[in-house]
């Protein structure tokens, strides 16, 4: 069965678009080189930073979707990360087990649906109806305003 991994990283935002590019290439081909298949590489681009990192406020973000029979090829990727002087963070997560999760959570719902008694009809009775229940009332009932 094969993983799936988005590995989103930061690069420093003071490189130039072709080193940068260069760098994303290096990291593309040693992810392939060690047996992960990259399906989409997403450059997100230049953007704001929530709090200020390795002294920079803003990074260029870059966005892999990896697919890996094990887990040897995004470790040998989070190891040229850590390591690459332009990244300043990088996130691995395996997305499979988050498509499991959501997928037995929907199938837990949906049972507890199929479990769960149907609604009897309203026969029109006031209570259901807001507007007709404020019909009955006098002028100050149920406003909260006091008599004097």
């Amino acid at each position: 069965m094969n993983r799936t991994y988005e590995v989103i990283f930061i690069v420093r935002p003071d490189l130039v678009d072709e080193e940068a590019d260069q760098l994303v290439a290096g990291f593309e081909s040693a992810a392939n080189a060690s047996g992960a298949t990259v399906r989409k590489v997403d450059k997100l681009g230049r953007r704001r930073l929530a709090y200020r990192v390795r002294g920079f406020r803003e990074g260029n973000y870059v966005l892999f979707e990896l697919e890996s029979a094990g887990s040897e090829p995004i470790g040998e990727l989070q190891r040229r990360l850590r390591i690459a002087e332009p990244v300043i963070k990088y996130l691995a997560v395996r997305t499979d087990e988050l498509e499991k999760r959501l997928e037995k959570r929907r199938r837990h719902r949906a049972a507890r649906l199929e479990r769960r008694p149907a609604r009897p009809e309203s026969a029109g009775h006031a209570d259901d109806d807001p507007a007709a229940a404020m019909e009955g009332r006098g002028e100050g009932e149920g406003d909260g305003a006091l008599a004097s």
